[in-house]
């Protein structure tokens, strides 16, 4: 009887034993399957959004090589269209004829040939490829703010980047500087940067940049508050202009009327490198979006990743703003369309996003140059087309996820 007890005892507490620790195992396999499908598939962003991706994943065109190589051949035939349009239009063979002598450096074999060649090569495919380099790198850099901050309506506005753009520029201007080539985006540039850094470090627990820990409520917080302080210097700047406030006015409404090579050249350089150092921290990135506490359990050095991410957006949407103007809605709206049929996976998201955005905002400088009788400051067109379509897909959002 008494060998009976103890055998009894001695399996219960085996099974005491046993319990937690199988227990344990079993949590840990079931998270490490939930991780590696969420780094597989791509996390969730919002519900809303993953209802929609689910919907929507027959429609995904970014699946490989050549999903990308029918985005860029997509931007490529806009370059083209756009070329081919304005006060004098010319036929697609006589644009790839003006490429193409542009590119070797020789002139047309006729009077017509040269008279394009001089038009597209020249007048035209700078503004062209300044438009589309500042669509790209809007864009990105509004899916990389979207992505850190866990807010669908973080672009370059919510950190104070384009308001301390449009303060540095309007200094520059105010204090007749604008006449040197480079002190309005330099000045604009710096201006941008400034204010990003003041922004972490009031957002920053111990004032200090390179000690992140920062709480994305904060930043956002801090970037408005931000933002209000430098519009009211603004104002004030405008109200001391006199006679100089319709330059200050026309630049903050964005044009790329004056674009030359060198503006393409340094928009095209910056986008392209700051995209392939997002690509590179896409999965940082997709970790990041499961929460900063999911994300430094797998590994991910939270505070110095989003410090780098910060401040690389913030250099591509800077030096966007210091040569265009404050062009809204492209870094808010384009990362939410191509959201819709990409889903949330940064590694297809960003790619897509790039040549969305830089087809968008060459679109609409097109129309502005040549469809529209009278040209339109291209950020104001940008705000009277993304108003409106964001108000339709915020709301189409907000019914897809029961909201």
């Amino acid at each position: 009887m008494k060998n009976r007890v103890r055998l009894v005892l001695g399996k219960f507490r085996a099974q005491i034993k046993i319990k937690p620790a199988f227990k344990v195992a079993h949590l840990a396999a079931g998270g490490i399957e939930f991780f590696t499908r969420t780094l597989m598939e791509g996390p969730p962003m919002t519900i809303a959004t993953e209802s929609m991706r689910k919907q929507r994943s027959s429609l995904a065109l970014v699946k490989g090589p050549g999903g990308l190589l029918c985005l860029f051949a997509l931007l490529f035939g806009a370059v083209l269209l756009s070329a081919r349009m304005g006060f004098v239009e010319f036929s697609f063979g006589e644009v790839l004829s003006a490429l193409w002598h542009g590119v070797t450096g020789s002139e047309g074999q006729t009077t017509a040939a040269e008279t394009a060649r001089v038009m597209v090569w020249e007048v035209r495919l700078p503004r062209i490829l300044t438009a589309a380099a500042a669509g790209a790198g809007l864009a990105v850099a509004g899916a990389v703010y979207q992505n850190i901050l866990l807010n669908p309506l973080a672009d370059p506005y919510t950190l104070g980047v384009s308001s301390g753009a449009a303060f540095g520029a309007a200094v520059a201007l105010l204090f007749g500087m604008g006449k040197a080539v480079l002190s309005v985006p330099l000045f604009a540039f710096g201006g941008g940067i400034l204010t990003l850094f003041i922004v972490i470090a009031m957002a920053s627990p111990s004032g200090r940049l390179l000690r992140c820990g920062i709480d994305s409520s904060n930043l956002i917080l801090s970037g408005i508050m931000v933002s209000a302080i430098l519009s009211a210097g603004l104002s004030f700047m405008k109200y001391l202009a006199d006679e100089q406030v319709s330059v200050i006015i026309f630049w903050l409404m964005g044009s790329f009327a004056a674009a030359t090579w060198r503006d393409a050249a340094i928009l095209s350089g910056v986008t392209t490198a700051g995209f392939l150092l997002f690509l590179f921290y896409a999965r940082d990135l997709n970790l990041l979006a499961l929460g900063e506490k999911s994300a430094r359990s797998l590994g991910v050095d939270t505070s110095k990743t989003v410090f780098i991410l910060l401040v690389a957006a913030s250099l591509v949407a800077a030096v966007c703003v210091a040569v265009s103007g404050i062009i809204g809605f492209v870094g808010l709206l384009v990362p939410h369309m191509v959201r819709f049929v990409t889903g949330p996976d940064s590694r297809k998201l960003l790619p897509a996003t790039l040549v969305i955005g830089a087809v968008l905002l060459l679109f609409a400088d097109t129309v502005t140059r040549a469809v529209l009788p009278y040209e339109v400051p291209i950020g104001v067109l940008t705000a009277l087309i993304g108003g409106p379509v964001f108000c339709v897909i915020f709301r189409k959002s907000r019914m897809g996820g029961g909201a």
